[in-house]
């Protein structure tokens, strides 16, 4: 064998083991790909492209993979190559011309969406090239729309991982964050959870703010899981927030909602939404202000698009039930994630499907006699990046995330602050009285030199005795909750509860450059009496059973604060039922709703020398010949007795 001979012999073996090694990369590859493992099977073919195997098919793996990790924008240069390597794939070309608009290469992604209506064999994606033909013109007027926002990058809280989905509670920032130290393989990055940061801190460095970034509570915390985009009730004792994605073959790859309630102290172990469906991704809960309504974001079946907006609203037991559609004013053929409602009723949401400017755009969605409007909130709220999960600390303020270029991580979460120049402003007073009722007359009167404390959350923020007339007044802000504690010898202390949610005034009604509102509160005070009865409104219990419900928890947390406000009573808690059951079986049922109350407000620092549990059954109705459902649950009740004052 001469020489020549030789040297091809020795290229061909090199060429062929070199293919050997390329096909079992991009193999590898492909099984990542198929066990959801996204990022992993990127380096695969990323191995498999450099020693040139299969051009067209490897790229527009690369592709794909960045595509289902909702980085298309990184897809498009794959993409690319994958169709000039000659690729057939129906989507190749459907998706570049998405990956371009992502870019913000508008004008090359209308050629490729017309090239698809040309070419293209799929009959859903051919529609929705149309629709984006369509869209795409309005960009030049999403543009020119002249806005007043500000925004600024927290860059002392954001870091080279996912800070997004932003909530308020208070003056604290709850956010998801991919920090976790387990990967999730599908990104390449840390699993997502939920961390919290003071908006008050002091601090002026990274790593000061990052010292003051704590875990939200270890009862949420999974390391294995991605955990994301909390929501609360106006009282910040509630949570739903979204748990899944595990990444393995085996267990949760899908999203569900989850509930948890913040008790003595600490968070409950969450629970999953019955409204949740096991087959289908549900995402990005939001509360509305007055805690009835649940907004949330699903793939289920019967949606208009890949993702669409659903309402779920609370039935009187306060269970959320009914899922419904929000229809097409809202949801299009793409996908509408992140809801969001504001004070004064408006829902914020984002979405891919209405015109924008690349791939997630901030919206507001406005009724007016019936009619929803759709509006993009434009730049620079907006860009051709991914924009979302928008949240309002007051009307002119608040906090939104985005993956734009110029950031620290894959997400980071931005201030904004509208500085439209005729923006109106509105002082907001809270005035009440305290009452008391007359024994004798059963008439109301005023009851005055009574303490009050007014508190946001724990912290007190004012204090004042009131005059003879029992008159107080404090300033409220938009947003915030309240609660009003009023203290007199010889009464029963008492809370009482007010929120701002909701009662904000919409900027298009304002007149004046200022506008005082006050709203009213009558606080009323109980005499302390031995023997004195209270009826605990909502105690419900599931048909035949004593256990305590999550609404009826609600309740009994209430009675919580009653007892630790007035530590020197004892009260008897008692159960009764209606008719409708054997005399026998409803006196032992009673008596085991009882002791299941008591247990409860001992298992949240109660102590059990102060409570004595009683049931009575049938044999104290209040409505005698009961017929009415509404009868019926009258006679259904919780009650307190002052069994003795210290």
């Amino acid at each position: 064998m001469n020489k020549n001979s030789l040297y091809v012999l020795c290229l061909s073996l090199f060429l062929a083991a070199g293919c050997n090694s390329a096909l079992q990369s991009f193999k590898k590859g492909e099984k990542k790909f198929k066990q959801g493992e996204y990022q992993v099977a990127i380096g695969y073919y990323e191995k498999a492209k450099a020693k040139n195997f299969a051009p067209a098919l490897v790229n527009s793996s690369i592709a794909s993979a960045y595509r289902l990790t909702n980085r298309i924008e990184k897809a498009a240069p794959y993409y690319s190559e994958a169709l000039s390597s000659g690729s057939k794939e129906d989507s190749t070309l459907f998706y570049y011309a998405y990956a371009l608009k992502a870019q913000g290469n508008y004008k090359e992604s209308a050629n490729q969406f017309e090239q698809y209506i040309k070419t293209g064999k799929n009959l859903k994606n051919k529609a929705m090239a149309r629709k984006e033909l369509e869209n795409l013109p309005k960009i030049e007027e999403i543009l020119k729309d002249k806005t007043f926002y500000e925004i600024e990058n927290l860059s002392l809280l954001n870091t080279s991982a996912s800070e997004y989905s932003p909530a308020l509670q208070s003056d604290t920032l709850v956010f998801s964050s991919s920090r976790k130290s387990n990967v999730y393989k599908a990104t390449g990055t840390g699993f997502d959870g939920l961390y919290t940061y003071n908006l008050n801190s002091k601090a002026d460095s990274v790593a000061q703010t990052q010292d003051n970034i704590k875990l939200f509570s270890n009862a949420i915390h999974m390391e294995n899981v991605n955990e994301a985009s909390p929501t609360f009730s106006r009282d910040g004792k509630t949570m739903v927030f979204a748990r899944g994605n595990t990444g393995k073959r085996k267990g949760s790859r899908d999203v569900d909602l989850y509930i948890s309630r913040f008790k003595d102290g600490k968070w409950t172990e969450p629970e999953m939404l019955p409204i949740s469906k096991p087959d289908s991704w549900d995402a990005c809960p939001a509360l509305s202000t007055d805690g009835k309504t649940l907004y949330f974001a699903s793939n289920r079946e019967g949606g208009l698009g890949g993702i669409d907006l659903y309402r779920a609203t609370s039935d009187g037991s306060g269970r959320f039930g009914r899922v419904v559609n929000m229809g097409s004013e809202v949801n299009t053929a793409g996908n509408e994630m992140f809801p969001y409602v504001s004070d004064d009723g408006k829902l914020y949401f984002s979405s891919d499907g209405h015109p924008g400017l690349g791939r997630l755009d901030i919206f507001v969605a406005t009724r007016k006699e019936g009619v929803i409007t759709v509006k993009n909130m434009g730049v620079p709220l907006n860009s051709p990046s991914d924009d979302f999960g928008i949240v309002f600390k007051d009307p002119q303020s608040g906090y939104f995330s985005s993956d734009r270029e110029g950031g620290k991580g894959n997400d980071d979460i931005y201030s904004f602050v509208d500085k439209t120049p005729d923006y109106k402003i509105v002082n907001y007073f809270l005035a009440g009285v305290t009452v008391t009722r007359n024994p004798q007359t059963n008439e109301e009167e005023i009851l005055g030199s009574t303490k009050i404390r007014f508190m946001e959350g724990e912290k007190v923020i004012g204090e004042t005795t009131t005059a003879a007339d029992g008159a107080f007044k404090f300033k409220v802000q938009e947003s915030k909750n309240y609660t009003i504690v009023a203290e007199k010898q010889t009464y029963f202390t008492r809370r009482e509860f007010f929120s701002m949610s909701g009662k904000s005034i919409p900027q298009e009604q304002l007149v004046k450059p200022v506008t005082d509102t006050t709203f009213h509160i009558k606080v009323p005070l109980d005499k302390v009496e031995v023997n004195k009865i209270f009826v605990v409104d909502n105690i419900y219990y599931d048909l035949d059973k004593s256990e305590i419900r999550s609404d009826a928890a609600e309740e009994l947390d209430k009675l919580v604060d009653f007892l630790q406000d007035n530590p020197n009573i004892k009260i008897e808690l008692s159960s009764h039922t209606d008719i409708r059951a054997a005399d026998d079986y409803n006196m032992k049922l009673s008596q085991r709703r009882a002791e299941s109350a008591v247990n409860y407000l001992i298992q949240n620092g109660i102590e059990s020398s102060r409570i004595t549990a009683k049931g009575y059954g049938e044999t104290r109705l209040i409505v005698q010949n009961a017929e009415t459902e509404e009868e019926h649950q009258r006679n259904r009740r919780t009650e307190i007795k002052i069994l003795e004052v210290n």
